[in-house]
């Protein structure tokens, strides 16, 4: 029998049981930062790469936290409460952890770098690891910096809706709370403090998130249940993939002041097929903020095990944050949740997307028993600092061995790790100022993908065709770089006024306003055939790069004796392993199809 009972409108507030879960939950976290901190070394090696000593169990479940924070426990589930799992798709990218375990690790391992503008100066020349530096920090505090702060603020400001201190909200008090004690263990243990204790976070998260599937199943009455309410297109994986002629229509439509072609109302399929993995291989597989833990391993075997270990986990997110914001959706409009309605549902029972943003916190809110909502709530702050652990850490080590160590050559390893801590610090003073333009935005979730889309192209193209071509050289690489960025950033500037300001315009029909009003997708792939036509044309009019400069660095100048290393490090386990991810990425598409 289905449950009829109504959730009351009034939300239960956390108990003295929840709160003391949560004590215990930042016990062990320190305990184990603690214990890892003892175990550090006073150098560089060690604070920015942990000594190059990780286990492919912590490098997959440090890649998986890193990755899995603040806008998939806000932007996403708001996401799935909006458009349904149509946002699953770049959950679904695991594959390209795959493409970073058998295409690129070997690269990296040989190279033995620090960072990937490093990477870069390898194979081009010093000064693309500049503007690759320049390119990452200014990515960071666009997104993964503010967008975590900002995050942490949405669920304390659900959660802890009540609290102030003087002109500060719960919002800014969360916000503010998360940055300090993440930074405790942050800035004094480095990425062994960060990718230990985001091992332990991942198991927290990814049982307290199960959690809330499971009892907002049981709050709605069942998966069927579930898709009932919701209806099958909330669940049609296929719709934004769909081409022309099979289903509907392709023609322009107008939404809000945008012209795009659409063959749904929400994502366009051409720009979903060919843009969303131009962005899922540049983050996985060339972010210093992702990358930096495998370069953590020991040895190739290592590295490229726990990438494939993250390409398991990264199918989570669909079943532990998708679901439960549209679990949270049908319960406000199915009636069974009135308090979780009047948030997210206007007078007139039109759903509002800014609210949605909180189906998370709200979910967890309304749904759970005292105790099991502190297991999730230390769950969503695990999420939240493991995520901006990771980018504090990589920051770090971008400003400091990319710039600070290449102008003071001769600076001592301990300079270098006080360096880093300073440069942590800086870094979050400037994302608290983007803050406002995020919370002003439409959609947490819908802002990062806009960002990282009008800045990854270049990125990854100096990358996959710096490896498979020998024959693209430094001058073209850097030129890609800067007209790429300068692409990126402008589309960035014509946008911002437009999300500051609440009554800002261009005049319709006017350059910048077609600029403003092209799906952002479709800015991103012209981005990337513009990068792409730029290096080759500049490669091909300036002289070949020295075969023994780049030897090792592209697939063209590996050694037999290299390949060999690269072949004795994998066996059929890891074959078998990569093919399970991939079976259970067609799997998913298979079932999801409204």
């Amino acid at each position: 029998m289905k449950p009829t009972l109504l959730l009351a409108a009034a939300t239960p507030a956390m108990t003295g049981v929840d709160w003391l879960v949560i004590a215990a939950y930042f016990a062990l976290l320190l305990g184990l930062a603690w214990w890892v901190i003892r175990r550090s070394k006073d150098t560089a090696d060690d604070y920015f790469l942990a000594g190059r000593n990780l286990g492919w169990v912590i490098v997959g479940a440090s890649i998986f936290a890193s990755n899995i924070g603040s806008e998939h426990l806000v932007g996403l589930a708001g996401s799935g409460a909006t458009d349904g799992v149509a946002m699953a798709h770049y959950e679904l990218h695991a594959w390209c952890l795959l493409v970073l375990a058998w295409v690129l690790v070997p690269f990296y391992m040989r190279s033995k770098v620090f960072t990937m503008p490093e990477f870069l100066e390898k194979r081009f020349n010093p000064t693309s690891r500049w503007v690759l530096s320049v390119i990452s920090l200014v990515a960071y505090v666009l997104t993964k910096i503010a967008v975590g702060i900002f995050a942490g603020g949405v669920v304390f400001s659900v959660l802890l809706p009540e609290m102030r201190l003087g002109p500060l909200d719960s919002f800014w008090i969360g916000s503010i709370l998360v940055i300090v004690l993440t930074g405790l263990y942050t800035v004094v243990g480095g990425l062994r403090a960060v990718a230990y204790t985001e091992a332990l976070q991942t198991f927290i998260l990814v049982i307290g998130s199960l959690l809330v599937t499971i009892f907002g199943l049981k709050a709605l009455g069942g998966w069927n249940e579930l898709r009932e309410i919701a209806g099958s297109e909330m669940f049609n994986l296929w719709k934004p993939l769909v081409p022309a002629g099979v289903e509907g229509t392709w023609a322009p439509v107008r939404e809000s002041g945008r012209i795009a072609w659409y063959f749904n109302d929400n994502y366009p399929w051409l720009g979903m097929l060919f843009c969303a993995p131009v962005i899922g291989l540049w983050y996985w597989c060339t972010d210093q903020y992702i990358v930096q833990r495998a370069l953590g391993a020991p040895s190739e075997r290592e590295a490229r095990r726990g990438a494939i270990f993250a390409g398991w986990l990264k199918l989570l997110p669909v079943f532990i944050f998708i679901i439960p914001g549209i679990i949270c959706f049908a319960l406000a409009a199915s009636g069974k949740a009135p308090g979780i309605r009047e948030v997210m549902f206007d007078a007139n029972g039109q759903l509002i997307r800014d609210e949605a943003q909180k189906a998370f916190p709200l979910l967890v809110k309304s749904v759970l028993p005292a105790g099991v909502r502190g297991i999730v709530v230390a769950g969503l702050l695990a999420a939240l600092m493991s995520s901006l652990a990771g980018v504090f850490n990589a920051s770090a080590t971008l400003f400091t061995m990319d710039f600070y160590s290449k102008l003071h050559p001769g600076v001592s390893q301990h300079q270098l790790v006080w360096i880093g801590r300073l440069a942590t610090a800086v870094m979050v003073l400037i994302g608290l100022i983007w803050i406002p333009v995020i919370r002003g935005g439409k959609g947490l979730y819908d802002y990062l993908q806009g960002v990282q889309a009008y800045l990854a192209p270049p990125i990854f193209v100096v990358f996959f065709f710096g490896v498979f071509f020998k024959r693209l050289n430094g001058p073209g690489c850097l030129a890609t770089l800067i007209i790429g960025f300068l692409l990126g950033l402008f589309r960035l500037a014509v946008d911002t006024p437009v999300k500051l300001m609440a009554d800002f315009q261009y005049r319709e029909g006017s350059f910048l306003w077609v600029v403003n009003n092209v799906y952002f997708q479709y800015y991103s792939l012209f981005i990337f055939l513009v990068c792409v036509a730029v290096f080759f044309a500049v490669s091909y009019l300036t002289p070949a790069p020295a075969e023994e400069r780049i030897r090792g660095l592209t697939f063209a100048t590996t050694t037999p004796e290299q390949r060999a290393e690269s072949r004795a490090s994998w066996n059929a386990w890891d074959v078998l392993a990569s093919l399970g991810v991939l079976a259970l990425i067609l799997a998913a598409y298979l079932y999801f199809r409204g």
